[in-house]
This record gives C-alpha cells, structure tokens and sequence, in this order.
C-alpha cells in the first residue's frame, strides 16, 4: 500500500507532476468557500492555487462542506492537498493543489465556520452550493417556510444554510467594526450575484424583525436590528460565471492516479483541459489578481452568463436525458449519436437569437468548441450525474430561451 499525500511525502512524487511552487507555511486564509466540493477544487481552488505561486500568499482558502464531512475527511489527513487530473483524448496532467488550508464541517462545528467568516484576514466568500441550497420558492424568492431557514432565523447563533452564516456573520462584523467581506457566487444562477443578494436581503429582513420583536435583549446581542439595511448598502456581490466540466471521481480514477503518483490520493478530482472565469470587478476589500492567470474581469458579466447557461449548461441537460433514455451512460457517447446531435444543433440554433448581438459574443466559436468539449472521449462524464436536480436546473438553461422565443413570435 501506498503511502498518503501530504506535505511530508509530495517530495516523493515524480519530477513530471506539478507540485505547489509556494511555501504553504507561509500561506495565510483570505478566502472562505462554501460548498467544497469538486467543481470548487477543479476550478476556484485552482485559480487561487495559481495566486499563491506568484507570491500572493494572503489568500489561502479554508473550505466549509455545509452537509457532509466526506471532503474533510478525505483531504485533512493529505494536509488539504489533492490532484487535479486534467484528462483529454491525448493524455492526462497531473496538478498537486495547495490553496486550501484547512477544512470544516458547519453542522459539527458551525461556531469555527463564524469565526473563520469574521476573521478580518477573510475578504472573500465564494460558494459553489448548487442551485438547490438557495432555497428558493417557486416565484425565485427566499422560501421562508423551509425548516432550514426556519431555524435559522430562530437560531442565529447555530446557523445551518449559507443564508444563516452569511448573515450571522456579517452581523458579527458589523457589531466588530470589521469592513465586510465581498460575496462571490459560483454557482450556475442567472445574475448569481445579484440574486444572492436579493436572497440574503430578504434573509436579512426577516431576521431584522424577529429581533427588534424580542426587544432590548435581543437587540444587544446585534448591537441593533439594521442588518438588511447593511446588506443592501455596504456589502459587495458580484456576479460571475464558471465554466468547466468535472465529473465524479470514480474509484478507478483513484487507482489509476495513484498509480502514477506512486502516493494514495483519497479523493483527486478530474477534470478537462477548458477553464473559463468571468467576474464582476467589485471587491472593495481587495482580491488576488486573477486576471494574470485568465480570469477575465468585467463590468457586466450577463452576456458571458446567459452564453454558458443557455448554449453548454441547456444543451449538457438535453444530452443528459436524451442520453439517458437513449441507454448512453456517458456525454461523449450520447452526444455521438446522430439524433442526439442534431437535439443539439437545433437548440443552439434557437437559443443563439435570445444572446445580446452587441456584447461581443462570439457564439459560433463557442459552440465549435462546446462540440469538442462534448466529444472528449477521456472524461467519460456520466449522463446521470448532469441529470440530477433537474427542476432546479432547468429554468435559467433551456426555459428562459423557450420564453423568450414565445414572446419574439419565433
């Protein structure tokens, strides 16, 4: 058996794989992410594992699982290091990423979740939660009857949705005199930061009333019962787009790297040759400079966003179901069958007239490359795994073009 990854074994690795070119002890957390699952690592902790080498080490990344202690679990004992196996029909590259410095569970230790969101070392909060941890109602705004977010507003101290430790937290620093941290959302939501934001007002409010409802004692706890007012005025939320595709790690990935590592990795993550980041530039409190590694920083990213949302995510959905009730198990296979194919062209035929004509866009490149992308035989990204949450999903990748087709009379 192989020994594990770590900080004391990585100088064990083959000279061919890229380790971290930063001393990680000099790393200090600057960033919190909820939600660290795959995509994050695959993308995200990437960018910022880029940041570090070039010697902006004051934004290591602690990562916050608000459910499941798998990711801890696996990665803790590697000091929070992992692969990114980065796959395409020609081969694979192996990347050992060490931007993420320490790892926690909310719902064992929600109080080291607050305290890490009001050091005021983190300026940064991204999350990649995925669509249905926004806990939305049918009409896009904050579902106030979820139990979660019942609780949460009867439990600020203990919180258990973003919603919960976003607010929690910006109350703490608010009450600290701590300038708050920049929200950064990364999950696949038109305006994502916008809606975040009218999400976390609406939070916000409630939890305002239900503390000027119990009166002085509860009001002193906060220092006062203005935080909507806060969010609304003083706290950043940009919006931004990602793009990458990352599917599950299999066990037979787990083998086949730590084959080539000659070292155990629990839980690497694979990914493909494509990265793209596009951010709204608003960071009052500082950010890494990303630009220097391929983000492209804007002032409107919504031309970006309903590009990726309608032409990959929309046509990554029809080829998930049409590929599962067609018995193709993988993207690659179904997006080979000729009917499949031709679903394809035909929504991006229909979906290209919604995108704004003076942004730019450059839809026939886009799509060319989609098609590639599609096609790339070494990811084998399952039709099962893109077919999850499908009515969360749906709406902003294919709904929004089909009204707004209706509504044009096309």
């Amino acid at each position: 058996m192989n020994s594990r990854l770590s900080n004391a074994s990585i100088t064990q690795l083959p000279g061919a794989i890229a380790i971290p070119r930063y001393d990680r002890g000099a790393v200090t957390p600057g960033i919190v992410h909820l939600g660290v699952g795959a995509f994050h690592r695959a993308h995200q902790a990437a960018y910022v594992d880029a940041s570090l080498a070039d010697g902006d080490t004051g934004w290591g990344i602690i990562g916050v699982s608000l459910r499941s202690p798998d990711t801890r679990d696996a990665l803790s004992p590697q000091d929070g290091l992992y692969t990114l196996a980065v796959r395409e029909s020609a081969g694979e590259q192996l990347q050992i990423i060490g931007s993420i410095v320490s790892l926690l569970v909310a719902p064992e230790d929600p109080d080291a979740v607050l305290t890490a969101l009001t050091d005021p070392r983190t300026r940064i909060v991204t999350l990649t939660i995925t669509e249905k941890a926004y806990l939305r109602a049918a009409d896009g705004s904050l579902d106030e009857t979820h139990p979660d977010i019942v609780h949460d507003l009867g439990n600020p101290g203990s919180p258990r949705t973003a919603h919960g430790f976003l607010a929690e937290a910006l109350a703490r620093r608010r009450a600290a005199g701590t300038p708050p941290f920049t929200v950064l959302c990364c999950d696949n939501l038109p305006a994502n930061g916008a809606t975040l934001h009218k999400l976390l007002l609406e939070f916000a409010k409630l939890r305002d009333l239900r503390l000027a409802r119990q009166g002085d004692a509860g009001l002193a706890r906060q220092g006062d019962a203005e935080l909507a007012r806060h969010v609304a005025g003083e706290v950043a939320f940009p919006s931004s787009m990602v793009d990458r595709i990352v599917p599950a790690t299999t066990d037979a990935d787990r083998a086949r790297i730590a084959g080539e590592l000659g070292l155990q990795d629990a839980w690497p993550v694979v990914t493909e040759p494509f990265c793209q980041w596009v951010i709204e530039d608003r960071f009052p409190t500082g950010r890494p400079a990303w630009e220097r590694f391929g983000v492209t920083m804007v002032e409107d990213v919504g031309p970006f966003e309903d590009m990726k949302l309608r032409l990959l995510n929309g046509a990554h959905s029809g080829i998930a179901y049409l590929g599962l009730l067609s018995g193709h198990t993988t993207v690659d296979r179904a997006f080979a069958d000729p009917s499949i194919r031709r679903f394809v062209d035909a929504l991006w035929a229909e979906a290209v007239p919604t995108l704004p004509e003076d942004a730019g866009l450059d839809t026939a490149a886009y799509t060319a490359e989609l098609a590639q992308r599609f096609s790339n035989t070494a990811l084998a990204h399952r039709t099962a795994q893109i077919a999850n949450d499908g009515s969360q999903k749906l709406p902003q990748r294919i709904v929004a073009s089909a009204i707004e087709c209706l509504e044009a009379g096309t």
